[in-house]
């Protein structure tokens, strides 16, 4: 009976550990930028909320339809923006960090099949405890740029 208590005790300990940070990470809004045909990458954009009273780190990402996945912020450089990876996105206590287009994102290379708008890719994000979160981002189509304000009319005298 004790052995089996030990056992209970063991793996209750390790599901907390397992659970950990995640359990105090809550993500809105998560979409996946559906690409161009034959477009070889794209990237998903999100909300990570950490309501817990410790910093987090996200330091990868996974899913099913890209080969590889990889965690990217634009930079100046030179005054060309440029994507680079970066090793982990912090989620500082009690804040957020934002996932948006031109700024950190999680980005997906190699896509193994195309997807459509409406598609929901699981992403799998893995923090700097050990534990684990799954987002549910959906594919949906770039917005486009705003149409440029109309130009006011010249008058013309003839």
């Amino acid at each position: 009976m004790k052995k089996l208590s030990m056992l209970i005790a063991g793996l209750t300990l390790a599901s907390g550990v397992l659970a950990g940070a995640a359990d105090q990470l809550s993500v809105q809004d998560p979409y996946v930028r559906l690409a161009p045909p034959n477009a070889p990458a794209t990237g998903a954009f999100m909300v990570i909320r950490n309501g817990g009273d410790k910093d987090v780190k996200v330091l990868k990402a996974d899913n099913p339809v890209s080969r590889v996945t990889e965690l990217h912020t634009h930079l100046n450089e030179g005054g060309v923006m440029k994507m680079r990876p970066v090793a982990a996105i912090e989620v500082k206590a009690k804040g957020e960090a934002v996932l948006k287009p031109g700024g950190l994102h999680v980005m997906m290379i190699d896509l193994k099949t195309p997807m459509k708008e409406g598609d929901v890719v699981p992403i799998t994000l893995t923090l700097d405890d050990g534990s684990t979160k799954q987002v549910d981002a959906k594919v949906v189509r770039p917005m486009a740029a705003p149409a440029p304000a109309p130009m006011p009319m010249m008058e013309h005298k003839h």
